[in-house]
């Protein structure tokens, strides 16, 4: 009898493999830092903002959590290459991608400017893209296989009324490259999923969250969409990211998990 059998929870373990994140000082990314050190990942942190990866990799190290960290954003073929070759310098191997970077600008259709459509189309697909392309080279290298996590979001399924068409495309092609990559690198023991949450608490989204008029005439009219009855907390992150990091995925792959409470199911 395998250990699965006997043993379940070991599918979920991830216990000193090397995972890459990138935007680790954002909103998801540092709860994937801070879950995946939990979990017992050597951890290879990535992100623009200095002050706050500093912060992220801090709590990591605090988790007992083998850190190495780049202040740097994954704009181009090279800060994607030099991203994997730190992995595999400090660690040997590279086994998990999880990409959180990317950004939002938010306006209406005759007030996005070209540049603002194209720089939201960079970093939330072309640097995805190439930060997988750099990853997969190395995970065909090694030969054991590897766990690549995009970002997506409700928003690559449904539009919203309020100036997201960058947005809403730029995650609707995650979602399209998800699933070619799923299909392409099947072979090469390779999974590729992404995870798309829906509004969950961060930063950004602190103000949802209170009690004043405005977040409460918001969330009335959210929620009344939302089965559960309630908005994300970066917890309910956790548990689909384990899954798609770890054994337990080896089936999956090409799919987009929705992290939102029921809200694309109605």
């Amino acid at each position: 009898m395998t250990d699965s059998w006997t043993n379940p929870t070991s599918l979920f373990d991830v216990a000193g493999k090397v995972a890459l994140i990138t935007g680790a000082s954002g909103a998801f990314g540092a709860v994937a830092a801070r879950a995946l050190a939990g979990a017992g990942c050597k951890l290879v942190l990535a992100a623009g903002n200095a002050e706050a990866l500093a912060e992220t990799v801090a709590d990591c190290e605090a988790h007992g959590a083998d850190v190495v960290s780049m202040s740097i954003r994954p704009s181009d073929e090279t800060a994607c290459d030099k991203l994997v070759e730190l992995a595999v310098s400090r660690f040997g191997t590279l086994d998990i991608l999880v990409v959180a970077s990317g950004m939002n600008k938010v306006a209406k259709i005759d007030e996005l400017t070209p540049e603002h459509f194209a720089n939201v189309m960079d970093a939330n697909v072309t640097q995805s893209w190439l930060l997988a392309r750099a990853a997969v080279v190395q995970m065909k290298r090694q030969g054991t296989g590897g766990k690549v996590v995009l970002v997506s979001s409700a928003r690559g399924l449904l539009g919203h009324p309020a100036g997201y068409t960058a947005y809403c495309a730029s995650k609707a092609a995650v979602d399209g490259m998800t699933k070619a990559l799923g299909c392409e690198l099947g072979e090469d023991h390779i999974t590729v999923n992404a995870i798309a949450p829906t509004v969950f608490r961060s930063p950004l989204t602190a103000w949802m969250f209170e009690e004043d008029e405005k977040a409460t005439g918001f969330r009335e009219g959210f929620l009344a969409r939302v089965p559960k009855g309630r908005l994300g907390e970066p917890e309910d992150l956790i548990g689909p990211l384990l899954f798609l990091a770890s054994k337990a995925s080896d089936f999956y792959t090409g799919h987009i998990l929705y992290a939102d409470g029921g809200y694309t199911a109605g």
